[in-house]
């Protein structure tokens, strides 16, 4: 973990000429093939290409044309999002013929900003999944435990970061895909607010709850990632001062939801967050106990928005072959079809309802506070995983703490909050108000000093 790259870091030495683009994207290219090998992180590495940009990205820089902090930044690209010339695979065999014609808006904006993709992460398919293992292209595996899942469903973007095999990655959140890899990973993962980063030329999941996101080593660096991505222009002068208008948290006030959202923990998940709070007082943070009355109801609201969403995405191929889909995948999509349209319309109106009471909720703090992930990574092929006396499938506990905030539409962001004993990462989400995602970044600024190291 001591090997992530920052772009907050790099960026001041390659805007000195200190170190040259070309020898920052070789060293991670370099770094890929062994690494992936253990935790298949990648689907398509795009080596010579990424390194004819970075020659030419250096020349600019010859030339006196510096594009800001992300110039020369390697970037990785969860491969769900299309990248001009480059298959979009979305780790399926569905689309093992489909090469996208144009960068995704998301995309196009990194490149003007100087980022180099260096290739294409592997996912769980069709982000239909928590773990990232079923894939057409094999399991991503965690890089600290090749035993464990990554997490998912950008998965193989969360480790490419974890190995230090690039300096961020675009990922999606339909119900907590960049958080929940973040979490397991280790690293910083944002869901800005719906709708803030465009996602045409993305393969959608559900298009009502999709989101694209930056993922990252630190908070800067996703910052940094996250202005590039909304079109705004970025600079290391724009990053505020984490110690904002006093020390530490000073001034910070954080809202706990603790009934639904701290119910079911595993116990040494629940220490860290509790400990993490701690430390956010003892920093001058004023921390309340809040609720979110209805928030019991999110996966019911959820399950009965997504499948049908998904399953008419991929209605006519499940006609025609239904059979390139991996198992798990097509149950999931084939259940979609079973949803009535009145279920459909009552769980809007409960989305509606779920969006106000968050609005609500944060009326008198600054943000939410509250465990992103209620278990470590898990095994792979691990069905079900225990937490106090109850037993539940894997995926409804990943998508428990997060999946909310995909029908509210509020920005959260992921941070690391410590390790269990056994070093498996856990994490702190934070949840912020609507169309105020950098306030929600400015925080998570402050707040990530209180937090230990991972």
């Amino acid at each position: 973990m001591t090997n992530m790259l920052s772009i907050a870091r790099l960026a001041a030495q390659v805007a000195a000429r200190q170190l040259t683009v070309e020898h920052l994207v070789g060293d991670a290219l370099a770094r890929i093939e062994p690494a992936n090998r253990a935790i298949n992180a990648f689907i398509t590495v795009l080596g010579d290409r990424a390194l004819a940009d970075a020659r030419r990205l250096d020349a600019d820089l010859a030339r006196g044309r510096y594009l800001g902090p992300l110039h020369g930044m390697p970037i990785s690209v969860k491969d769900l999002v299309d990248v001009e010339g480059v298959p979009t695979t979305a780790a399926s065999r569905v689309r093992r013929d489909h090469v996208a014609r144009h960068d995704a808006t998301a995309i196009a904006r990194l490149r003007a900003a100087g980022a180099v993709i260096i290739g294409k992460t592997n996912l769980h398919e069709f982000a239909y999944g928590t773990t990232s293992e079923d894939s057409a292209y094999g399991p991503v595996r965690h890089p600290l435990d090749f035993t464990r899942s990554a997490g998912g469903s950008s998965g193989g973007s969360a480790a490419s970061i974890a190995a230090g095999l690039c300096a961020g990655s675009v990922g999606t959140d339909t119900g907590g895909s960049i958080r929940i890899p973040s979490a397991a990973c280790g690293t910083v993962g944002l869901k800005p607010t719906y709708g803030e980063i465009p996602c045409d030329g993305i393969v959608p999941l559900s298009r009502s709850l999709d989101h694209a996101g930056p993922m990252a080593a630190d908070v800067a660096s996703a910052w940094l990632l996250y202005q590039a991505m909304t079109g705004a222009p970025g600079s290391l002068a724009s990053l505020p001062d984490p110690a904002g208008p006093g020390p530490g948290a000073r001034g910070i006030r954080l809202g706990i939801p603790r009934r639904y959202f701290l119910d079911l923990l595993d116990e040494e998940v629940r220490a860290r967050f509790e400990e993490a709070i701690d430390r956010l007082r003892q920093a001058g943070a004023s921390v309340t106990d809040v609720d979110v009355p209805h928030v019991d109801l999110s996966g019911t609201i959820y399950l009965h928005i997504q499948l049908p969403e998904s399953s008419a995405y991929h209605a006519t191929m499940l006609e025609r072959a239904p059979e390139l889909y991996t198992l798990p995948v097509r149950l999931r999509l084939e259940m979609g079809r079973y949803v009535l349209a009145e279920d459909y319309a009552r769980a809007q109106q409960g989305r509606e309802l779920l969006q106000r009471e968050v609005d609500a909720t944060l009326e008198n703090v600054d943000a939410l506070a509250l465990p992103t992930l209620p278990i470590p990574a898990p095994l792979l092929g691990q069905a079900t995983a225990r937490v106090g006396p109850a037993e539940m499938p894997v995926r409804a506990l990943m998508l428990r703490l997060t999946q909310s905030f995909n029908l509210t539409g509020h920005p959260a962001i992921s941070l690391p909050s410590g390790r269990t004993a056994g070093g498996l990462p856990t994490a702190l989400q934070l949840v912020g108000r609507r169309h105020q995602t950098s306030d929600l970044l400015r925080l998570a600024l402050r707040v990530e000093t209180t937090l230990p190291p991972v």
